[in-house]
């Protein structure tokens, strides 16, 4: 069963929550796409995961190449090219409720400082949970990760 799970960052970068969220989905077996709208970002992203810290890697590629279909997590702003289990929404990438409800889980990153995030992501959960999806929001402004509304699937 899908579940979406709306992450309001405020004191997290987007790359820090990635980092925690990523490891424990390919640990489930998952294959995950990281679907983003800036093709910069994504490229950095990409360029971060191969050369910061030996403990940090992802295995992972950039949509586009020969063996998309073989990458556990795919970086790209188009559909799901690696047959993923999880979506990963940044910088305001979206999704349906008919490719959502396809997945075992959906993240939504989204910058609480940011007035435009915020209303897409509003939208977003909207589209979802108005879809039938089960959807969970959570918030870091305590200075942890807490789970503030949940809605169940329909």
């Amino acid at each position: 069963m899908s579940v979406a799970m709306f992450y309001h960052l405020t004191r997290s970068t987007p790359q820090a929550t990635m980092a925690t969220i990523l490891p424990r989905a390919l640990s489930a077996g998952w294959k995950v796409m990281l679907r983003g709208t800036d093709l910069e970002a994504l490229q950095n992203l990409d360029t971060a995961l191969w050369t910061d810290r030996d403990d940090s890697f992802l295995p992972h590629g950039l949509a586009g190449g020969p063996h998309d279909a073989m990458q556990p997590i795919l970086l790209g702003q188009g559909a799901i090219g690696n047959a993923a289990e999880g979506l990963m929404l940044v910088d305001g990438a979206e999704t349906t409720p008919a490719e959502a409800a396809n997945l075992q889980r959906v993240w939504v990153l989204f910058d609480g400082a940011d007035d435009v995030a915020l209303a897409g992501a509003r939208r977003l959960w909207t589209a979802l949970t108005t879809a039938g999806l089960a959807a969970q929001y959570w918030s870091e402004e305590s200075g942890r990760w807490e789970k503030k509304t949940e809605k169940a699937a329909r």
